[in-house]
């Protein structure tokens, strides 16, 4: 979407650190590409009826929605929202682009669940948790949902298209 100027942003306020850590990356990514951010808060699921209202009013070019375990909960209703508004909208999570969502870009869950499994052998083995290294996430997927970008009317470049790395049809 090159032509984009204002990007919403979703997040839940009873997530202080997401919150925090979700807007200075979001703040740091809109002066780099000169875009305009609009919050907007939910943590109910009347707050995001509520808070598509007004996007609806406010017509932002595409919604971020913030990585909330809530949100999770709540991704048919966060999809069902968007492709009646017509907004592009993303995700950390591609269980949300399965939902409907136009794209994901985050980790790779089963990745990091095997290092999770690899930490807790290691802690079973006798290693103490104290002496196993940070391990911070290596593998990321992008993830779009071609269903629902042809749905809004976007097309999908054909490099875009092999940058991804799963396209749901």
């Amino acid at each position: 979407m090159p032509k984009a100027a204002r990007i919403a942003v979703l997040i839940n306020p009873k997530t202080a650190f997401n919150v925090e850590t979700t807007l200075q990356a979001v703040q740091q990514a809109a002066r780099a590409l000169r875009l305009e951010i609009q919050l907007l808060e939910a943590s109910t699921a009347d707050e995001i009826d509520a808070a598509f209202a007004v996007l609806a009013r406010e017509r932002a070019d595409a919604l971020f929605i913030q990585a909330d375990g809530f949100y999770g909960s709540r991704r048919v209703q966060l999809a069902t929202l968007a492709m009646r508004e017509r907004m592009p909208a993303s995700n950390v999570s591609r269980e949300m682009v399965e939902a409907g969502l136009l794209m994901s870009y985050g980790t790779n869950i089963t990745d990091m669940f095997r290092q999770v499994g690899i930490y807790t052998g290691s802690i079973l083995k006798g290693v103490k948790p104290a002496d196993l290294p940070v391990i911070q996430s290596t593998k990321f997927e992008f993830v779009i949902k071609a269903r629902t970008a042809k749905a809004l009317g976007i097309e999908l470049s054909p490099l875009l298209l092999t940058r991804a790395d799963e396209v749901i049809e």
